[in-house]
């Protein structure tokens, strides 16, 4: 069971990234999917969650209007597309996977079963 974040990199701000996660494994089909973040210095902070059936979703306020997820049972795969990005979304992102509350929607760290390793998000100023 293995969760793949992908996408990072650097930017400036008000530009753009995808991450993507995938699962290898196991189907995310069953799942609440979950990115995480953590800034140096910083707990590891939610930013988006979604249901494992794609019609519920929950985000931050500091990235509502901003950051918006979605998944593709079909692929595998969860996307984080975030825009507008600022300086202070640079962090290390991670998703997480959540199989054992029915239809959760939650960014409670200690729900999600599986995680992945994380990709660098630097936005410049």
């Amino acid at each position: 069971v293995q969760l793949q974040a992908s996408g990072g990199g650097l930017v400036q701000a008000g530009g753009s990234l995808r991450l993507s996660c995938a699962a290898s494994g196991f189907t995310l089909d069953g799942y609440t999917i979950g990115w995480f973040r953590q800034a140096p210095g910083k707990e590891r902070e939610g930013v988006s969650c979604i249901n494992s059936s794609g019609d519920s979703t929950y985000s931050i306020d500091s990235v509502k209007g901003r950051f918006t997820i979605s998944r593709d049972n079909a692929k595998n795969t969860v996307y984080l597309q975030m825009n507008s990005l600022k300086p202070e979304d640079t962090a290390v992102y991670y998703c997480a996977a959540e199989g054992t509350v029915s239809d959760y929607v939650g960014l409670d760290p200690f729900e999600y079963d599986y995680w992945g390793q994380g990709t660098q998000v630097t936005v410049s100023s």
